[in-house]
């Protein structure tokens, strides 16, 4: 109990002082969740707002692909990704893995069929709502697609937040593409895996604390967007 005490006390000063080695592992977290969520939500938000509004042979087939893909455990992400940038894969003549942009297409493809399926489940009632007005107005396809994603853009910020969330705490994808070098592409995940397998506790529980501060934050803004678009717009 005492080494825990003390390792809590050491974190909390690595946080109060900046630590450098800390500082440098929580900006590249936030860095690569950020740019994963981003390139996540510009792909999956449109396609989940499509599959909202088409009907096509093979539209349930999809939904149920992406509803499965929820499941999909990150390290098998990881492991698909990996082989794809091995030397011996497709995109190895480019030379990415064990970088962090491995670790951002990594996640990107892990967070993105949850986008996907997120949006098309809060997009379809809504789209049935506006569906008589817009096809009055003879919108076409991309056009209800935009419309549709500005309507609901409050909600669909809430899906994007629990993307980052989801991005921002993943540990297996990024560690099996990343590998967890340190100054380059340790986050704070894999920092926390390492550091507690080696017995270093402060660093380890610092990180922690950033991590669930940061998770708390994306959160509560969530519920926060949540309340607002449902008091505004029903």
């Amino acid at each position: 109990m005492d080494n825990i005490t003390t390792a809590l006390e050491h974190a909390i000063r690595l946080i109060s002082s900046g630590d450098q080695e800390l500082a440098t592992i929580t900006w590249l977290s936030l860095r690569t969740a950020g740019l994963s969520t981003l390139l996540s939500s510009a792909l999956g938000l449109p396609l989940g707002a499509a599959l909202a509004i088409a009907r096509f042979p093979g539209r349930e087939i999809l939904v149920a692909a992406c509803n499965a893909l929820l499941g999909m455990p990150s390290v098998v992400i990881g492991l698909i990704v990996y082989l794809a940038l091995s030397r011996s894969g497709p995109l190895g003549f480019m030379g990415l893995l064990f970088t962090p942009t491995a670790m951002v297409i990594a996640q990107t493809t892990l967070i993105t069929p949850m986008v996907i399926a997120l949006a098309r489940g809060q997009l379809e009632p809504a789209w049935l709502n506006l569906r008589d007005t817009l096809r009055s107005f003879r919108v076409g396809p991309a056009r209800a697609v935009a419309t549709l994603l500005f309507d609901c853009r409050f909600m669909l910020a809430t899906i994007v937040l629990a993307a980052f969330g989801r991005a921002i705490s993943e540990v297996g994808a990024v560690m099996t593409v990343g590998g967890n070098i340190a100054g380059a592409t340790r986050v704070m995940t894999t920092a926390i895996a390492l550091e507690t397998s080696k017995g270093e506790l402060a660093l380890a529980l610092g990180l922690g604390i950033v991590l669930v501060m940061l998770v708390l934050a994306v959160a509560f803004s969530a519920q926060a967007l949540g309340r607002y678009a449902e008091s505004h717009y029903g």
